[in-house]
């Protein structure tokens, strides 16, 4: 097995003036849950059409489980599962058959083919619902159906396109599980787009974060959290007067204050100590009830990276 499942390098795709992927150059290992976080039209889906050698890119090169993405995108296809922006089931059918048909058209033998319909179902709590039809099942269900179908292969890797959009937040946890159990069963790398960062913070073993095709940062969660970890303190009281608050916003160990009634919401710097910052209010009048400190998340990381300036790679 390569030890990178993919390697970009300056990767690149316009649709006129409009550059989708711009110079993207990124290195995903083998057997994890990759996010790929972005708003819409940030190039993500872009991205995965061009792995998928579904698009031939304008500049750079790219590897796929060792494969050419140009040269040899027939190989990157029969090694990968996707799940897109359509989930390619046939409504009419019942799942099973859907799954038979998926199981002719990827030549999985025969003799392998039922066990591993039996095994991705109930994998997925659909076995014993397996022959009814798909077009009365609820979108979560179909959803399920569709991750199973591109897995029925046994890809190495598989690439989702915000595969909980428009679900149902108990669905949305449903298939979240199903899919860490799978990476843990199955070993299978996963490239996720997706724009639900509470996800991705439970999923994700790496992630990377793109705008307008430019990458702005990629790397463990924690660790991008460590790089943008600025403490958030609710501090509760009174005496929050516009002199104090002025004083205290040209603090240089403050980033911004935000007063709310009864407290402020205050964003520290990195090298900020809490305790300094809390002596200071006390020398200038306010007193100072309760301080609720609260510590950077994905999402905050995600925002403060979307407001900067896009990095060169």
């Amino acid at each position: 097995m390569v030890e990178s499942a993919i390697i970009t390098k300056h990767l690149s795709y316009h649709f006129g003036d409009i550059r989708a992927v711009d110079d993207l150059s990124l290195e995903i290992p083998t057997g994890i849950v990759f996010g790929f976080l972005g708003p819409n039209g940030s190039g993500k889906t872009t991205t995965i059409r061009l792995l998928l050698g579904l698009l031939e890119p304008q500049q750079g090169e790219a590897t796929v489980l060792g494969f050419d993405i140009q040269k040899q995108a027939a190989q990157v296809r029969e090694r990968s599962g996707a799940l897109l922006e359509h989930t390619g089931l046939y409504e009419r059918l019942s799942a099973e058959d859907n799954l038979e048909f998926y199981g002719r058209i990827n030549r999985v033998p025969q003799s392998q083919r039922r066990a591993r319909i039996k095994e991705l179902l109930t994998h997925f709590d659909l076995w014993e619902r397996r022959q009814e039809r798909v077009g009365n099942w609820s979108r979560g269900m179909k959803q399920k159906l569709a991750i199973a179908r591109s897995l029925l292969h046994r890809p190495e890797i598989i690439f989702l396109d915000e595969p909980t959009a428009g679900l149902d937040p108990v669905a949305a946890v449903a298939l979240r599980d199903d899919l860490v159990r799978l990476v843990d069963q199955e070993g299978v790398t996963v490239f996720l787009n997706t724009h639900n960062l509470p996800e991705a913070e439970k999923l994700c073993t790496q992630v990377g974060v793109i705008r307008e095709g430019r990458l702005l940062a990629v790397g463990e969660p924690q660790q991008l959290r460590a790089e943008k970890d600025a403490a958030r303190l609710e501090v509760y009281g009174s005496g929050f007067r516009q002199s104090v608050l002025e004083q205290l916003r040209a603090h240089p160990m403050v980033e911004s204050v935000v007063q709310e009634n009864n407290h402020l919401n205050v964003t520290m710097s990195q090298t900020a100590d809490t305790s300094t910052l809390v002596s200071f209010l006390i020398r200038a009048g306010v007193q100072v009830e309760e301080i609720r400190k609260h510590r950077v998340d994905l999402e905050d990381v995600f925002l403060k990276l979307l407001e900067a300036k896009p990095n060169v790679n």
